[in-house]
């Protein structure tokens, strides 16, 4: 007898011990397999957007320079005033604000297109205002919000 009563409270043990540990592991489980599904997610994003910027032109007696970036990848790029513009001389570059704030500043319009869809073209419009961008080798970079980005160099004379 009282190794049926040793024997039942081993098996309540048992179970009350399993139904601690699953009620501890299983959440953590789900919260792991939420954070890979938003992962990857994420991840299918950027994988399938994709910018190019297709030519940049200026002249250091004009005060706006004039940049075109193309969509090329198969996902609409949303909030284009969201995206960051770093631009200025090679090694002297910033990060120009959206708007019109003060100089510089950067201003879009969209080319072919209603929205930034695919193959639709994006023209950026970086104002100084009424100081001229220095003459020289230039470096400009454009990154979207999902953190998709490309670089280009090109000279003002």
């Amino acid at each position: 007898m009282d190794k049926a009563i040793i024997t039942s409270f081993m098996i309540i043990a048992s179970v009350v011990c399993a139904m601690l540990v699953f009620n501890a592991v299983y959440p953590a489980l789900i919260r792991s397999s939420d954070a890979m599904v938003s992962m990857k997610g994420r991840v299918d994003d950027r994988l399938k957007s994709q910018i190019e910027i297709i030519h940049a032109t200026g002249k250091s007696t004009d005060s706006d320079v004039s940049v075109w970036v193309k969509n090329i990848g198969s996902l609409r790029i949303g909030a284009v005033e969201s995206c960051d513009v770093f631009f200025g001389q090679e090694g002297e570059f910033v990060r120009v604000p959206y708007g019109s704030g003060g100089p510089p500043h950067w201003e879009y319009t969209l080319e072919n297109d209603t929205d930034w869809n695919p193959s639709a073209t994006v023209k950026i419009l970086i104002r100084y205002g009424v100081v001229s961008p220095d003459p020289g080798r230039h470096f400009l970079k454009v990154t979207t919000p999902n953190g998709v980005s490309d670089e280009y160099y090109f000279s003002i004379e």
